[in-house]
């Protein structure tokens, strides 16, 4: 089975001019914590809820600060016709939840996240990968 079976395809995507407050409002209206940041359908870098609270509010930021200012950038990804069983095995070894998803193009496709992997990979492989990204 290949990531692109898995992946949210529907996806919010953050702008490089969205101010924070705009993504944060965004993140508590989907009930999510995460975003892919994109110029276009081109990745430049993820954004999570943690990166709003941790690196920008707690570092005084204002609301209207633009969130490009605080993205983390070339950030992991996973290409959509990867296998899952690799990318799971990734993803637990550099401790990572969620993955924006590229085409052969380079082009933003979609997110996949453990919880997607995990109701599909066998269970062992999905327990292994949960426990190696919430190890301190």
């Amino acid at each position: 089975m290949k990531v692109r079976d898995v992946m949210s395809k529907d996806v919010q995507v953050a702008r490089p001019g969205d101010t924070l407050q705009e993504v944060a409002e965004r993140m508590r209206a989907g009930d999510f914590g995460f975003m892919p940041v994109a110029d276009g359908d081109k990745l430049i870098g993820t954004i999570t809820d943690r990166d709003i609270a941790i690196r920008a509010v707690a570092g005084g930021a204002a609301p209207s600060a633009p969130v490009v200012e605080y993205i983390t950038r070339d950030p992991h990804t996973a290409r959509y016709d990867d296998d899952l069983q690799s990318v799971l095995s990734a993803m637990g070894g550099k401790q990572i939840r969620r993955l924006p998803v590229l085409d052969k193009d380079d082009r933003l496709v979609g997110v996949v996240s453990l919880g997607d992997l995990s109701t599909r990979v066998k269970e062992k492989y999905a327990g292994e990968a949960l426990e190696d990204i919430s190890r301190p």
